[in-house]
Protein backbone atom coordinates (compact mmCIF):
# COMPACT_ATOMS: atom_id res chain seq x y z
CA UNK A 1 0.00 0.00 0.00
CA UNK A 2 1.07 3.74 -0.50
CA UNK A 3 2.38 5.67 1.97
CA UNK A 4 -0.20 8.29 3.44
CA UNK A 5 0.37 11.74 2.16
CA UNK A 6 2.83 13.69 4.44
CA UNK A 7 0.89 16.25 6.99
CA UNK A 8 0.69 19.92 5.44
CA UNK A 9 3.51 22.15 7.06
CA UNK A 10 2.94 23.93 10.43
CA UNK A 11 1.09 20.71 11.41
CA UNK A 12 1.65 19.39 15.04
CA UNK A 13 4.38 17.07 15.39
CA UNK A 14 3.57 14.00 16.78
CA UNK A 15 3.29 13.75 20.61
CA UNK A 16 6.84 12.20 21.28
CA UNK A 17 8.48 14.91 19.26
CA UNK A 18 6.61 17.57 21.22
CA UNK A 19 7.68 19.38 23.94
CA UNK A 20 6.66 18.29 27.82
CA UNK A 21 3.00 19.30 27.79
CA UNK A 22 3.54 21.01 31.33
CA UNK A 23 6.87 22.79 30.23
CA UNK A 24 7.50 22.73 33.85
CA UNK A 25 11.19 21.87 35.39
CA UNK A 26 11.41 19.15 37.76
CA UNK A 27 12.08 21.49 40.73
CA UNK A 28 9.08 23.97 39.80
CA UNK A 29 6.58 20.44 39.72
CA UNK A 30 8.03 19.51 43.01
CA UNK A 31 7.59 22.81 44.36
CA UNK A 32 3.68 22.74 43.19
CA UNK A 33 1.24 21.28 46.42
CA UNK A 34 0.70 17.44 45.78
CA UNK A 35 -2.88 18.43 44.44
CA UNK A 36 -1.99 19.98 41.49
CA UNK A 37 0.94 17.92 40.95
CA UNK A 38 -1.64 14.91 40.63
CA UNK A 39 -3.87 17.18 38.71
CA UNK A 40 -0.82 17.71 36.01
CA UNK A 41 0.15 13.95 36.13
CA UNK A 42 -3.69 13.33 35.73
CA UNK A 43 -4.38 15.50 32.63
CA UNK A 44 -0.74 14.09 31.16
CA UNK A 45 -1.93 10.33 31.45
CA UNK A 46 -5.33 9.75 31.18
CA UNK A 47 -6.84 12.59 29.53
CA UNK A 48 -3.86 14.13 26.62
CA UNK A 49 -3.12 9.93 26.36
CA UNK A 50 -5.06 7.11 26.24
CA UNK A 51 -3.64 4.52 29.49
CA UNK A 52 -2.48 1.71 27.83
CA UNK A 53 0.71 1.64 29.97
CA UNK A 54 1.02 -0.76 33.01
CA UNK A 55 1.20 1.63 35.42
CA UNK A 56 -1.83 3.38 34.05
CA UNK A 57 -3.87 0.16 33.68
CA UNK A 58 -3.38 -0.47 37.25
CA UNK A 59 -5.24 2.66 38.14
CA UNK A 60 -7.75 1.99 36.05
CA UNK A 61 -8.45 -1.72 37.19
CA UNK A 62 -8.76 -0.60 41.12
CA UNK A 63 -11.15 2.47 39.92
CA UNK A 64 -13.19 0.07 37.64
CA UNK A 65 -12.63 -2.39 40.83
CA UNK A 66 -14.03 0.28 43.59
CA UNK A 67 -16.92 0.99 40.84
CA UNK A 68 -15.63 4.46 39.82
CA UNK A 69 -16.18 3.34 35.93
CA UNK A 70 -18.50 6.65 35.36
CA UNK A 71 -16.10 8.93 36.88
CA UNK A 72 -13.25 7.48 35.15
CA UNK A 73 -14.93 7.25 31.62
CA UNK A 74 -15.85 11.16 31.71
CA UNK A 75 -11.85 11.35 33.11
CA UNK A 76 -13.69 13.10 36.21
CA UNK A 77 -11.10 13.45 38.88
CA UNK A 78 -13.06 15.97 41.14
CA UNK A 79 -15.62 12.98 41.44
CA UNK A 80 -12.78 10.26 42.07
CA UNK A 81 -11.54 12.85 44.53
CA UNK A 82 -14.53 13.24 46.34
CA UNK A 83 -15.63 9.53 46.35
CA UNK A 84 -11.81 8.80 48.16
CA UNK A 85 -12.55 11.59 50.75
CA UNK A 86 -15.78 9.95 51.87
CA UNK A 87 -14.02 6.36 52.54
CA UNK A 88 -13.56 5.77 56.47
CA UNK A 89 -10.00 4.71 56.41
CA UNK A 90 -10.60 1.13 58.03
CA UNK A 91 -13.42 0.23 56.18
CA UNK A 92 -12.19 0.84 52.98
CA UNK A 93 -9.25 -0.85 53.75
CA UNK A 94 -10.98 -3.97 54.72
CA UNK A 95 -12.84 -3.44 51.14
CA UNK A 96 -9.61 -3.66 49.03
CA UNK A 97 -8.48 -6.97 50.87
CA UNK A 98 -11.73 -8.74 50.31
CA UNK A 99 -11.43 -7.70 46.43
CA UNK A 100 -8.11 -8.82 46.81
CA UNK A 101 -8.51 -11.98 48.44
CA UNK A 102 -5.59 -11.77 50.21
CA UNK A 103 -5.23 -12.13 54.65
CA UNK A 104 -2.70 -9.71 55.05
CA UNK A 105 -0.42 -7.77 53.78
CA UNK A 106 3.43 -6.95 55.28
CA UNK A 107 4.47 -3.32 55.46
CA UNK A 108 8.56 -2.74 56.04
CA UNK A 109 9.01 0.12 58.01
CA UNK A 110 12.16 2.15 58.96
CA UNK A 111 13.08 2.38 62.61
CA UNK A 112 16.29 4.92 61.51
CA UNK A 113 13.42 7.12 60.16
CA UNK A 114 12.08 9.64 63.10
CA UNK A 115 9.04 10.06 61.16
CA UNK A 116 8.46 6.36 60.77
CA UNK A 117 9.38 5.84 64.53
CA UNK A 118 7.03 8.25 65.79
CA UNK A 119 4.29 5.73 64.96
CA UNK A 120 6.00 3.09 66.95
CA UNK A 121 7.44 4.85 70.52
CA UNK A 122 7.24 5.89 73.03
CA UNK A 123 3.52 4.63 72.16
CA UNK A 124 2.64 1.84 69.46
CA UNK A 125 0.03 2.63 67.82
CA UNK A 126 -2.95 -0.18 66.88
CA UNK A 127 -3.65 -1.13 63.73
CA UNK A 128 -5.75 -3.76 61.84
CA UNK A 129 -4.33 -7.61 62.10
CA UNK A 130 -4.50 -6.95 58.16
CA UNK A 131 -0.92 -5.19 58.38
CA UNK A 132 2.08 -7.27 59.63
CA UNK A 133 5.55 -5.34 59.76
CA UNK A 134 8.96 -5.79 58.41
CA UNK A 135 11.99 -3.95 59.57
CA UNK A 136 13.76 -2.43 57.33
CA UNK A 137 17.40 -2.00 57.98
CA UNK A 138 18.89 -0.15 54.78
CA UNK A 139 21.70 2.13 56.57
CA UNK A 140 23.31 -0.95 57.04
CA UNK A 141 23.68 -2.51 54.20
CA UNK A 142 24.48 0.42 52.58
CA UNK A 143 27.40 1.30 55.40
CA UNK A 144 25.87 4.79 56.48
CA UNK A 145 26.80 4.39 59.72
CA UNK A 146 26.33 8.66 60.27
CA UNK A 147 22.45 7.40 59.87
CA UNK A 148 22.80 4.96 62.29
CA UNK A 149 24.44 7.26 64.77
CA UNK A 150 21.85 9.62 64.39
CA UNK A 151 19.41 6.97 65.24
CA UNK A 152 21.41 4.72 68.14
CA UNK A 153 21.71 8.46 69.51
CA UNK A 154 18.03 9.40 69.23
CA UNK A 155 17.03 6.70 71.21
CA UNK A 156 19.98 6.80 74.06
CA UNK A 157 22.01 3.55 72.78
CA UNK A 158 25.79 4.02 72.43
CA UNK A 159 27.04 4.39 69.13
CA UNK A 160 28.53 1.16 69.12
CA UNK A 161 28.01 -1.97 67.04
CA UNK A 162 26.96 -3.61 70.77
CA UNK A 163 24.48 -0.78 70.76
CA UNK A 164 22.81 -0.85 67.37
CA UNK A 165 22.32 -4.69 68.02
CA UNK A 166 20.53 -3.63 71.15
CA UNK A 167 18.81 -1.28 69.28
CA UNK A 168 17.85 -3.48 66.62
CA UNK A 169 16.68 -6.12 69.23
CA UNK A 170 14.52 -3.60 70.87
CA UNK A 171 12.55 -2.35 67.31
CA UNK A 172 12.73 -6.95 66.93
CA UNK A 173 10.37 -6.80 70.33
CA UNK A 174 8.68 -3.98 69.66
CA UNK A 175 7.63 -4.44 65.79
CA UNK A 176 7.35 -8.11 65.80
CA UNK A 177 8.71 -8.12 62.27
CA UNK A 178 8.27 -11.25 59.62
CA UNK A 179 11.40 -10.40 58.29
CA UNK A 180 14.23 -7.61 57.54
CA UNK A 181 14.52 -6.27 55.04
CA UNK A 182 16.72 -3.41 52.81
CA UNK A 183 17.29 -2.71 49.20
CA UNK A 184 21.46 -2.78 47.96
CA UNK A 185 22.64 0.10 46.35
CA UNK A 186 23.23 -0.20 42.99
CA UNK A 187 27.37 -0.49 43.45
CA UNK A 188 27.02 -3.15 46.43
CA UNK A 189 29.77 -5.38 46.91
CA UNK A 190 30.34 -8.49 49.46
CA UNK A 191 33.97 -9.44 50.01
CA UNK A 192 34.34 -13.01 50.32
CA UNK A 193 37.43 -12.38 52.26
CA UNK A 194 36.51 -13.96 55.95
CA UNK A 195 38.77 -11.56 57.65
CA UNK A 196 37.72 -8.56 55.77
CA UNK A 197 34.97 -7.46 58.33
CA UNK A 198 37.61 -7.84 61.16
CA UNK A 199 40.05 -5.81 60.31
CA UNK A 200 39.15 -2.81 62.49
CA UNK A 201 39.62 -4.68 65.84
CA UNK A 202 42.19 -3.52 68.28
CA UNK A 203 43.30 -7.44 67.80
CA UNK A 204 44.74 -7.67 64.73
CA UNK A 205 48.29 -8.21 64.06
CA UNK A 206 49.53 -7.38 61.03
CA UNK A 207 52.28 -10.36 59.03
CA UNK A 208 55.33 -9.95 57.88
CA UNK A 209 57.49 -11.27 55.61
CA UNK A 210 58.93 -13.98 57.41
CA UNK A 211 56.33 -15.69 59.60
CA UNK A 212 56.31 -18.78 61.18
CA UNK A 213 52.58 -19.88 60.14
CA UNK A 214 52.16 -22.78 62.29
CA UNK A 215 51.81 -19.93 64.86
CA UNK A 216 48.57 -18.77 65.64
CA UNK A 217 47.25 -15.80 63.90
CA UNK A 218 49.99 -16.07 61.52
CA UNK A 219 47.35 -15.10 58.37
CA UNK A 220 46.35 -12.03 60.22
CA UNK A 221 43.87 -12.48 63.02
CA UNK A 222 45.10 -13.94 66.69
CA UNK A 223 42.87 -14.81 69.57
CA UNK A 224 40.30 -12.09 70.29
CA UNK A 225 41.49 -10.41 73.62
CA UNK A 226 39.58 -9.33 76.17
CA UNK A 227 35.37 -8.44 75.20
CA UNK A 228 36.40 -7.48 71.72
CA UNK A 229 35.66 -10.93 70.09
CA UNK A 230 35.82 -9.32 66.61
CA UNK A 231 32.86 -6.99 66.88
CA UNK A 232 34.73 -3.80 67.49
CA UNK A 233 34.09 -1.18 64.74
CA UNK A 234 36.08 0.71 62.71
CA UNK A 235 35.76 4.63 62.77
CA UNK A 236 34.12 4.59 59.26
CA UNK A 237 32.26 1.03 58.85
CA UNK A 238 31.11 -0.07 55.14
CA UNK A 239 28.58 -2.50 54.83
CA UNK A 240 30.12 -5.49 55.04
CA UNK A 241 31.44 -4.40 58.66
CA UNK A 242 28.21 -3.48 59.42
CA UNK A 243 26.52 -6.97 58.11
CA UNK A 244 28.86 -9.13 60.27
CA UNK A 245 28.97 -7.28 63.22
CA UNK A 246 25.76 -5.63 63.71
CA UNK A 247 22.55 -7.31 60.93
CA UNK A 248 23.54 -11.34 60.83
CA UNK A 249 23.95 -11.45 65.02
CA UNK A 250 20.55 -9.93 65.25
CA UNK A 251 19.31 -12.01 62.29
CA UNK A 252 20.50 -15.30 63.95
CA UNK A 253 20.11 -14.28 67.83
CA UNK A 254 16.16 -13.83 66.72
CA UNK A 255 15.90 -16.37 63.95
CA UNK A 256 14.59 -14.11 61.44
CA UNK A 257 15.11 -13.75 57.66
CA UNK A 258 16.92 -10.87 55.58
CA UNK A 259 15.16 -9.93 52.40
CA UNK A 260 17.03 -7.76 50.16
CA UNK A 261 16.04 -6.21 46.91
CA UNK A 262 19.40 -6.41 44.41
CA UNK A 263 18.83 -4.11 41.09
CA UNK A 264 17.69 -0.35 42.22
CA UNK A 265 19.75 2.37 41.19
CA UNK A 266 18.98 5.22 43.58
CA UNK A 267 18.58 9.07 42.44
CA UNK A 268 20.26 7.90 38.79
CA UNK A 269 18.14 11.38 37.50
CA UNK A 270 18.26 13.40 40.85
CA UNK A 271 16.25 15.77 39.52
CA UNK A 272 13.01 13.80 39.85
CA UNK A 273 13.82 12.57 43.71
CA UNK A 274 12.47 9.52 44.30
CA UNK A 275 10.95 9.43 40.69
CA UNK A 276 14.35 9.09 39.36
CA UNK A 277 15.42 5.67 40.63
CA UNK A 278 16.45 3.53 37.69
CA UNK A 279 18.31 -0.08 37.55
CA UNK A 280 21.27 -1.92 36.91
CA UNK A 281 22.37 -5.49 36.14
CA UNK A 282 23.54 -7.12 39.66
CA UNK A 283 26.70 -9.37 40.22
CA UNK A 284 24.90 -12.53 41.40
CA UNK A 285 27.78 -13.65 42.88
CA UNK A 286 27.71 -11.35 45.84
CA UNK A 287 24.44 -13.30 47.24
CA UNK A 288 26.17 -16.30 46.75
CA UNK A 289 29.09 -15.32 48.81
CA UNK A 290 26.38 -14.23 51.80
CA UNK A 291 24.72 -18.06 51.14
CA UNK A 292 27.91 -19.44 51.76
CA UNK A 293 29.16 -17.02 54.64
CA UNK A 294 25.76 -17.09 56.23
CA UNK A 295 24.08 -20.60 56.30
CA UNK A 296 22.20 -20.31 58.97
CA UNK A 297 20.34 -16.93 58.00
CA UNK A 298 17.42 -17.29 55.73
CA UNK A 299 17.55 -14.55 52.48
CA UNK A 300 14.37 -14.08 50.42
CA UNK A 301 15.84 -12.71 46.66
CA UNK A 302 14.00 -10.19 44.52
CA UNK A 303 15.87 -8.51 41.79
CA UNK A 304 14.91 -5.37 39.25
CA UNK A 305 16.75 -6.67 36.38
CA UNK A 306 15.08 -9.60 34.13
CA UNK A 307 18.65 -10.16 33.10
CA UNK A 308 19.30 -11.56 36.42
CA UNK A 309 16.30 -13.83 36.72
CA UNK A 310 17.80 -17.09 35.35
CA UNK A 311 21.00 -16.89 37.48
CA UNK A 312 18.86 -16.41 40.57
CA UNK A 313 16.88 -19.13 40.03
CA UNK A 314 19.45 -21.85 39.85
CA UNK A 315 21.18 -19.79 42.70
CA UNK A 316 18.15 -20.67 44.48
CA UNK A 317 18.65 -24.46 43.03
CA UNK A 318 21.73 -24.82 44.61
CA UNK A 319 21.21 -23.11 47.93
CA UNK A 320 18.44 -24.53 50.56
CA UNK A 321 19.17 -20.54 52.56
CA UNK A 322 17.58 -18.74 50.00
CA UNK A 323 14.25 -17.99 48.56
CA UNK A 324 13.36 -15.94 45.25
CA UNK A 325 10.12 -13.85 45.40
CA UNK A 326 8.19 -11.66 43.23
CA UNK A 327 8.56 -9.93 40.29
CA UNK A 328 9.61 -6.07 41.67
CA UNK A 329 8.95 -2.97 39.76
CA UNK A 330 10.49 -3.08 36.59
CA UNK A 331 9.98 -6.48 36.16
CA UNK A 332 6.25 -5.76 37.11
CA UNK A 333 4.60 -6.25 34.18
CA UNK A 334 2.80 -8.87 32.24
CA UNK A 335 5.11 -10.04 29.64
CA UNK A 336 7.86 -10.42 32.14
CA UNK A 337 5.74 -11.59 35.01
CA UNK A 338 4.41 -14.59 32.68
CA UNK A 339 7.76 -15.41 31.78
CA UNK A 340 9.51 -15.04 34.93
CA UNK A 341 7.13 -17.06 36.69
CA UNK A 342 7.02 -20.17 33.83
CA UNK A 343 10.87 -20.48 34.19
CA UNK A 344 10.86 -20.65 38.05
CA UNK A 345 7.97 -23.21 37.96
CA UNK A 346 9.76 -25.23 35.18
CA UNK A 347 13.06 -24.97 37.29
CA UNK A 348 11.90 -24.62 41.47
CA UNK A 349 8.26 -26.35 41.36
CA UNK A 350 6.70 -24.59 43.95
CA UNK A 351 9.12 -23.23 45.94
CA UNK A 352 9.16 -19.56 45.04
CA UNK A 353 7.48 -16.83 46.01
CA UNK A 354 5.41 -15.94 42.47
CA UNK A 355 4.28 -12.45 43.31
CA UNK A 356 4.78 -9.85 45.93
CA UNK A 357 3.70 -6.10 45.91
CA UNK A 358 4.36 -2.67 45.60
CA UNK A 359 0.72 -3.34 44.49
CA UNK A 360 -0.75 -6.00 42.17
CA UNK A 361 -3.40 -5.12 39.74
CA UNK A 362 -5.87 -7.63 38.19
CA UNK A 363 -4.70 -7.51 34.59
CA UNK A 364 -1.29 -8.87 36.61
CA UNK A 365 -3.01 -11.47 38.48
CA UNK A 366 -4.78 -12.68 34.99
CA UNK A 367 -1.80 -12.95 34.00
CA UNK A 368 -0.36 -15.23 36.65
CA UNK A 369 -2.93 -17.67 36.35
CA UNK A 370 -2.93 -17.85 32.47
CA UNK A 371 0.65 -19.02 33.87
CA UNK A 372 -0.09 -21.48 35.92
CA UNK A 373 -0.32 -19.92 39.06
CA UNK A 374 -3.24 -18.96 41.07
CA UNK A 375 -3.05 -18.09 44.47
CA UNK A 376 -5.16 -16.24 47.10
CA UNK A 377 -3.68 -15.77 50.55
CA UNK A 378 -0.81 -14.40 51.97
CA UNK A 379 0.99 -11.09 49.75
Amino acid sequence: LPFPPAPPRGFPPPPLLSPSPSELAPEEFFALPKPNQAELVWQALFVDRAPISEATRGVVTVLVELGLADQLKAKNLIGIREWFSQQDPVKHAEKVFAKAGIRYAVMTNIPFDAAEAAHWKPEKKEYSKRFRSALRIDPLVKGDWETVCVALTAAGFPTTAEGARSYLADWVETMKPEYLMASTPHDFAFDDDPLAAFAACSCIVSTSKKVDMSIPGAFGVKAHEGGCKGTELSTSPDAIELMEKILIPVAEQHSLPIAIKIGAHRQLNPELGQGGDGMVTADITDLARMLKRYPKVKFLATFLSKTNQHEAIVLANKFRNLHIYGCWWYCNNPSIIKEVTTMRLEMLGFAFTAQHSDSVSGPELSQMESSGVVWRGVV
